[in-house]
């Protein structure tokens, strides 16, 4: 029966303002269909995974070379549940340390940033980049030098992976030397775009790798450092 030309009944206003205050909800929910946590809840998900990922890490002393306690990350990409629980976990850590600084691209560094990089930047609906050594881009790109410890190397990035004034995230499995982040830096500030920061799983202490990042936020997610019980606290 058509209403035109009528007013509507006061039930039938209540019900048309039900389902638009229900449109409204589902709107604001994310991707996943999930309702967006509150602070408190965000960090206690947070420092859940974190346990949880830390438990999933193997040990392996004096590997690559005598004195280093090497962490390896491969377990938390075996399990589909822990791979999840890294997702997630990724995506928090960023919402917590760097609040208001959405990034456009994920730029993920040759090679393990790769492994967790595009799912991330998936996540988030953001694109991703890769920086690769030279030679393993089509077309025209930037190259930026890598300082290793016996000599160096280079890396590239196409020309048209980022836009000018696009805020970008680089990530890592590792930070040690920080000589392949400095690299990354110097190619996105070629292609004008702005570094908000650096992410990585672990991070290997006493090297100052952080040193050479140029006062950009970093952050961590799993502290090896700490006991484990500590650890994602």
């Amino acid at each position: 029966m058509s209403t035109q030309g009528h007013q509507l009944p006061a039930s039938s206003l209540a019900a048309v303002t039900t389902t638009t205050h229900a449109t409204t909800t589902t709107a604001h929910q994310d991707a996943s269909g999930r309702q967006p946590s509150s602070a408190a809840s965000s960090a206690a998900q947070l420092a859940g995974a974190k346990i949880e990922l830390r438990s999933s890490l193997r040990q392996f002393p004096d590997f690559p070379i005598p004195g280093i306690d090497f962490y390896d990350i491969m377990p938390l990409f075996s399990d589909p549940k822990a791979h999840a629980t890294l997702i997630s976990a990724l995506e928090l850590q960023i919402a917590e340390a760097f609040p208001g600084a959405r990034p456009d691209v994920i730029v993920g560094l040759d090679a393990r940033g790769f492994l967790f990089g595009p799912t991330l930047a998936l996540r988030l609906g953001v694109s991703f980049a890769p920086v690769r050594k030279k030679g393993k881009l089509p077309g025209p790109c930037v190259t930026a030098e890598y300082i290793k410890e016996y000599g160096k190397d280079l890396f590239q990035m196409q020309a048209d992976a980022i836009k000018e004034g696009q805020k970008v995230l680089v990530v890592d499995d590792i930070i040690a030397t920080g000589g392949s982040a400095k690299a990354a830096i110097e190619l996105v500030k070629q292609l004008k775009g702005e570094v908000i920061g650096h992410l990585f799983i672990l991070e290997i202490p006493g090297l100052n790798g952080r040193d050479k990042l140029e006062g950009a936020p970093t952050s961590i997610l799993i502290d090896t450092s700490a006991p484990p019980t500590e650890a994602s606290q």
